[in-house]
């Protein structure tokens, strides 16, 4: 059985399931030994930073904030796409030089259109 070539990844599922697996089933057994099971209108009651809670809980938030934080990301994730065309640039043909030039159009693209729209405008 150890000679299949399937062996070690077989064990290292059945590690990554008992590993996540490990610390659910020891809190589920120290709560049913340790934990006593007393509810009441106390330890049932909704508790944030000691303040009584009031009113709804939905809070309108602007989607703008999640484009900007996309934007970022894709520019950030550009970044690691460029580096390393930047380190092996002069062991690179025309090819290459090509390709990156269309990715970083279509990047430039990308920004322009998301100046046109006014998704960069914080206020």
């Amino acid at each position: 059985m150890a000679s299949s070539p399937y062996f070690s990844l077989a064990v290292l599922f059945v590690v990554a399931l008992g590993f996540g697996l490990a610390p659910l089933g020891l809190a589920w057994l120290w709560q049913k030994v340790f934990s006593p099971a007393k509810p009441n209108e106390i330890k049932n009651a909704i508790y944030e930073c000691g303040l009584q809670s009031r009113g709804d809980a939905w809070v309108q938030f602007r989607s703008a904030y999640y484009l900007y934080a996309i934007i970022f990301l894709i520019f950030d994730v550009e970044a690691i796409f460029l580096l390393p065309f930047a380190v092996a640039f002069t062991g690179l043909g025309a090819a290459a030089c090509v390709s990156m030039l269309v990715f970083v159009l279509l990047l430039i693209e990308g920004l322009a259109w998301a100046w046109a729209k006014g998704v960069l405008t914080w206020a």
